[in-house]
């Protein structure tokens, strides 16, 4: 009989293989192991666009809760903010990340944002399954664009964030 288990913070069921939760994100040892496979693949592509920018920050905000640090969440929602509302390019959230942590400083206090209700339209799983090239880069805008609608109860918090820190 095959088991599956289901990750607290997406909700993905994958065949369980008994591996430890996640110590950084909420987050099964199974999902966090397939979003390891993403990452790889994606840094063996040399996208202009660097999509693995927005898979980080759907991932953190999807995954959010528990023992994840508030900066986590945090600069993952300003990531898809900047990505889906104002169009950045995955590279231009990565140097707003940047500039965004020069300057708030060492040691800033970051709000904890209560995530939504753990009901999600894609997750990693999503992604990892559609067809390497433009289906997956296309998963993965729809990954960022569902995650960030998810989060709505905060987009004015974040909005306030980024215009007081970054643009």
């Amino acid at each position: 009989m095959n088991r599956f288990s289901k990750c607290p913070g997406c909700g993905a069921e994958l065949p369980d293989r008994q591996l430890p939760m996640s110590d950084r994100y909420l987050a099964s040892g199974e999902c966090w192991e397939l979003y390891g496979e993403l990452t790889a693949n994606n840094m063996v592509e040399m996208d202009p666009f660097f999509y693995h920018q927005l898979c980080v920050d759907a991932y953190g905000a999807q995954h959010s809760g528990g023992p994840v640090k508030p900066i986590t969440t945090v600069f993952s929602l300003i990531g898809l903010y900047l990505a889906v509302e104002r169009g950045f390019t995955g590279r231009q959230v990565q140097n707003a990340h940047m500039k965004l942590a020069k300057k708030a400083g060492k040691g800033a206090e970051w709000p904890r944002l209560e995530p939504p209700e753990r009901t999600w339209e894609i997750t990693v799983s999503d992604v990892v399954s559609a067809e390497a090239g433009n289906s997956r880069k296309e998963m993965i805008k729809k990954w960022a664009e569902t995650v960030w609608r998810s989060w709505a109860h905060q987009h004015d918090r974040i909005r306030t964030l980024c215009e007081k820190w970054i643009l």
